[in-house]
């Protein structure tokens, strides 16, 4: 009986990296509900067209991290996909990159 091999994108296994951290993934959750869990953002407007951000800072305070530690680990969920960023004015801001999770999530269905 043949095996069926399987090809798994560089681009998945970054993700799960990404999500292998319980900081990281607390991160990915609380972003899911953005105006639940941090404070109204002041700084983002509707023509910026980034609702759902949160700024660097308040993920920072919810997660009780060092400034270089939440850099860092934001900066890891970017680079794998799950989040996406964007500077307004003096602030960075992050949201949830729902498409990437949802390709991630049929992987998901669909391969394990």
């Amino acid at each position: 009986m043949e095996e069926k091999q399987v090809i798994i994108d560089e681009k998945i296994v970054d993700m799960f990296k990404a999500l292998s951290n319980a900081t990281r993934l607390k991160i990915i959750q609380m972003l899911k509900e953005p105006e639940n869990n941090f404070p109204p953002q002041v700084h983002i407007h509707k023509g910026d067209d980034f609702q759902g951000g949160v700024c660097v800072g308040d993920i920072r305070d919810k997660i009780g991290l060092v400034q270089s530690t939440t850099s860092q680990y934001l900066s890891l969920l970017q680079q794998s996909g799950l989040l996406e960023m964007k500077r307004i004015g003096q602030w960075t801001y992050y949201r949830r990159n729902e498409k990437v999770i949802t390709q991630l999530e049929g992987f998901i269905g669909k391969q394990l």
